[in-house]
């Protein structure tokens, strides 16, 4: 079960950002192709945000579906299974991946209602 390493992952870089406020929202981008459970995720953020000190904060999902760009055909296009890569237009393997690989925080809400933008990616555990 990765998603607790992760969770640890996401709360080091809450807590920098939230400089001693109460974190009441913390979103998080996360990608079809990361093999992350949403619901072992939401559960083991629920372990590690009582043991930061952030026993308030709500873990919000956007779950991003994965796709391709074909170097064979050109087609951008989503992929239906995660098993494979292979372009869905043409069956090629020349593929690069566009999306689906995303795993990152994209945003803080503290108590103060300030939202805080972030960008780190969260280091793959």
């Amino acid at each position: 079960m990765h998603e607790l390493s992760l969770c640890q992952a996401i709360a080091g870089v809450v807590k920098p950002h939230a400089a001693g406020r109460r974190v009441d929202v913390v979103r998080v981008r996360v990608g079809a192709l990361r093999q992350v459970v949403p619901d072992a995720l939401e559960f083991c953020w629920t372990l590690v945000r009582d043991f930061e000190g952030m026993e308030h904060a709500e873990l919000e999902l956007e779950l991003i579906a994965a796709a391709v760009s074909c170097r064979s055909c050109g087609a951008d296009a989503p992929i239906a299974s995660r098993f494979s890569v292979a372009c869905p237009a043409c069956g090629s393997a020349d593929v690069e991946i566009t999306h689906g690989e995303e795993f990152m925080v994209t945003s803080i809400e503290v108590a103060d209602h300030t939202v805080v933008e972030s960008s780190e990616g969260v280091a793959n555990g």
